[in-house]
Parts: C-alpha cells; structure tokens; sequence
C-alpha cells in the first residue's frame, strides 16, 4: 500500500494496483430551485504578498515565481496557489501535504488506468533499459514503433490503416491537417483546402488545431481561426434546439445546415470535416440520433472526408473501444491519444486511409520527398507503454469492466438531473457531464455563463477533495473517471458532488441569487 495507509483506509478490488478510499456521510436536502444570476468567487490571497509571505521555497511559492499554466487567468495564476500533485495511486492522487484527491477526470481525460500501476511503470523502464531512444525518421525505424503500428491498424475500423506516431493529440490533428493538404494537391484537387469543425469542439491548441476548435475564447487575441477553417452548430440540443423541435428534427437540421455550408462554400473547396463523436472538453454533448446518420449522407455525397478525433473517446472511454463505435461513425481517419499510454507517456497515433495513403505516396513521388517528421515519432520508450497498455485492455477486460460498472455511473447521473439546480445531465459509457440552470422548467442558463459551475467545482475540491472538470458549455461539469473504478468509488465520487452542489446552493439562496 506504500504511504496511502498514512491517511485513507483500504478496500479490496479487483483491477490494477490497491487503492484507497474514504467512508461517505450523509446527504443534505435540494432546496429550492434557482432564480437569477450569480456573481464569480473571489480570488484567493496573492501568494508574493509582502504582508503575508508564504514559505518562499514551497513548492507552490516556485510554481508561481516560474511556471505559465495553460488554461488560466494569468493573474489569476499569480493570485491563486496550486494544488501541487506529489503522488498518484488507482483513482487517488496526493498534495504535497499528504492530502488525496478522488481524481474523478483522469487528470486531461487520460489516466485510464489510474495511477501507480506497476506494469507500465516497469514497461517503461525496461524500454529504456534496452533502447531509451531512436527515432523513425528517413529509413530508420523501431520494433515497439512498428508492433503498435500494426496492432492500432487492427484494431482500427479503417481498412489497410497506416499509422504515423505524434505526442499528443493536438500535435496528432496538427499533422492531419497538413497529411490531407498534402494529399489534395497530390490527386489533382488544389482547391480542396477547407476544413470544416463545430463550434464549441475541441481539437488542439496548435495554430491549425485551435484554428478548428471551436471554443471563441481560444481564438480572441490569437488572431485565429485561420482562413479556410469554418464552423458549424454544435449539436447541443438544450442549447441550440428551437422552440418546440424534437431531437430528430433537430439533428436533421444541423445536417442540413451543413449541408448548405458545403454547397456555398463549394464542394471543390471543402476537405474534411472533423468531429469528436463525443465532445469532450466543449462539454460531453452527445448528438441525438439519427445526427450522424446525416451528416455522413452529407459528407459523401459532396466527397468530403471524415476526421475522427478520438483523443478522447478512444480506447473505452465511451463503452466501446472507439467512439466512432458508440456513435456509428465510418470514418476516414482517426487520431488517437490520452488513453493510448494513459498518459503515463506522451503518445498520439494518426491512423489514415489506405486510399490517403497512397495519395500521399502518389505526393512523394512527385515532389520526391515527404517532408514531414518529428524528433520523438515513434518513441520507442511511449510506444513500448501504450502497448503494455493495450495487453493490460485485453487481459483485464477493461471493455467488459467498463460495461459492468458503466451503469451505475449513469443512475447517479440520471438522480443528479432531478435536483432544482440541473438542466441536463449526460453520459456514455464512464464519460459523462452535468448542466446546471437558473431555471429548471424552462432551461434557462446562468449569466454570464460558467460562474456556477466554476463554484461547484472550487467546492467539490477545497471541501470534499474531489477533482472534477469544468466545462465551456453553459454551467457544465464533466466526469472521465480512470476506466478502473468500481461501483463503490462510483457512488463515493457523486457523493461528494452531490454535497458540492448542495453546499453552492446553499451559497446562492444566501446571495439572494435563488429562492431560499
């Protein structure tokens, strides 16, 4: 048990390494449901204030004296100290004063086999043991490079797949983009350069990738999206449905509207379109049916490419082992990342088309070089974890675990959605999210958006130690617990949400922000 037995009290379990956990205590009432707006928490304490120094070589004093976070208020990082991780064990990481955290996100969406196990760590190690590095550029190659390569290709719904190796997904898109200009120009299509994605998607923080998100603040001040990225609805049905519109009417719209972005815009000149099955980061939305039906009717009748983003939903996260599978997607690429090592590695895999691939060997030959590559493509020590990975997937039948304990993670969803302060709640698999609404009988949202959610979260982590993420849609806060939790941790992470909210709500019948 190392030092987890210095604070938490253990359990049994039956996949990976022993882990700990804490005993629930009971739930307080719903209340009221809420009225008007909220204002934001007030920052913490600046930790470089001379009248109340902090310890200047902690380690939280260092963080912000030295390092730029992503994702942050920069002054806000200034003001704010950080949680500083130390120590990670199954769905469990540590402060550095000892104190465990429920890890209820997988860290970004990605340690799908939670942490401290053992069997990746010693992958890793004996990798390095017999060849820390080569790379896989020119006429160079590796053997654990080459045997993922040919395992991601069978597993992949793609026919004939080839795989080229990146380090994370933004990088993985990044190349993608550039692979299909490539192989545009190389069939005799020059014009074919736009590329199509969805407002309020998630696809990278690269200039490309960002310039395909679709999440307005990545652009503002960046001077993105570049030309000949365009966006289209984001199929959020409490958001975006109209007045009366059923699911079906409404996914039938998005596809007819992207249908007529394609025609004005031109089908000579439109590539590809990009989604996640799923969205993850832009808030867990789960396009109703027949959503994906249509679009993929739209798609081929104007010969334009299907880019699969699994970053994400790849390898379980969804219930099946791509979230093309969970969402009937046949697509024409695939990037992979996250789950691929669960982290425990940077690794990311862009699985292509025979039919693109020989585009672009059609390309190479004409130019007479592919002028493409990275450093790290291919890391033997990355690739030699994500095939660990893969063995432990199938030895444990992760799939089948995701099946069994999947759900109970959607019943305590689905009890969240009848409390006063959620709009909409959703899931699939062991990815999920909870809306919240300033009006529950008409779904109206919180202004200016976020703030809540925000507020739940802080909650959830200071008081009852547990890690969530939240989202930029509306007031959302999203779940992707490790893929190796149980139905007991399951119902202790929505216990200790379900005490974040009510203690919010609480907070804001006191503010006069709701009916008390």
């Amino acid at each position: 048990m190392r030092q987890w037995q210095l604070f938490a009290r253990p359990t049994g379990r039956t996949l990976g390494p022993k882990r700990p956990t804490w005993r629930a205590t009971p739930l307080v009432g719903w209340g009221s449901p809420p009225l008007v707006a909220v204002a934001a928490p007030a920052p913490r304490r600046d930790p470089l204030d001379k009248e109340r120094p902090l310890n200047a070589n902690s380690p939280a004093a260092r963080d912000v004296r030295h390092v730029l976070h992503g994702y942050v208020e920069l002054k806000a990082q200034r003001e704010s100290l950080p949680t500083v991780i130390t120590a990670g064990e199954g769905i469990y990481v540590k402060d550095e004063n000892g104190t465990p955290y429920i890890e209820a996100a997988s860290g970004m969406w990605c340690t799908s086999l939670g942490f401290g196990e053992e069997e990746l760590v010693e992958a890793a190690a004996e990798q390095m043991r017999k060849l820390p590095y080569y790379h896989t550029v020119g006429y160079k190659s590796v053997n654990p490079a080459i045997d993922l390569a040919e395992k991601l290709a069978e597993m992949a719904p793609i026919k004939d797949a080839r795989v080229y190796f990146a380090l994370s997904g933004s990088e993985a898109n990044d190349a993608l983009v550039k692979f299909i200009r490539y192989y545009n120009n190389a069939v005799g299509r020059p014009q074919k350069k736009k590329f199509i994605a969805r407002h309020n998607g998630y696809h990278g923080a690269t200039v490309a990738t960002t310039s395909l998100t679709g999440i307005p603040i990545n652009h503002v001040a960046f001077d993105l999206p570049l030309p000949g990225f365009l966006h289209t609805t984001d199929p959020h049905y409490l958001h975006h449905a109209h007045a009366g519109e059923t699911r079906e009417a409404f996914a039938e719209r998005l596809a007819r509207e992207l249908d007529e972005m394609i025609e004005k815009e031109g089908p000579d000149t439109v590539a590809a379109f990009m989604a996640e099955p799923i969205t993850g980061a832009g808030g867990v939305i789960i396009p109703p049916e027949p959503y994906y039906e249509k679009v993929q009717e739209v798609l081929k009748k104007h010969d334009v490419l299907f880019l699969d983003d699994e970053v994400v939903n790849g390898i379980w996260r969804t219930g099946k082992l791509w979230g093309a599978e969970t969402m009937g997607i046949a697509p024409d690429t695939m990037t992979v990342a996250k789950g691929l090592t669960s982290a425990y590695q940077p690794l990311s895999a862009l699985i292509l088309s025979d039919e693109i691939y020989r585009g672009m060997e059609k390309g190479s030959l004409g130019v007479g070089f592919f002028a493409h590559g990275q450093t790290y493509s291919g890391h033997p020590v990355s690739c030699a974890v994500a095939l660990k990975v893969l063995e432990i997937i199938e030895t444990r039948d992760i799939g089948g675990h995701v099946g069994r304990v999947s759900p109970t993670f959607a019943r305590r969803l689905q009890k969240l959605g009848e409390h006063p302060l959620v709009g909409d709640v959703r899931c699939k698999g062991l990815i999920g999210a909870v809306e919240f609404v300033a009006d529950k009988k008409t779904g109206r949202l919180f202004d200016p958006s976020g703030v809540v959610a925000r507020r739940i979260k802080e909650r959830a982590e200071s008081a009852y130690k547990l890690i969530t993420r939240n989202v930029p849609s509306g007031d959302s806060i999203a779940f992707s617990p490790p893929l190796i939790i149980t139905e007991s941790e399951i119902d202790e992470v929505f216990d200790r949400f379900e005490k974040a909210v009510n203690d919010v709500m609480g907070e804001l019948a006191r503010e006069g922000a709701i009916a008390a």
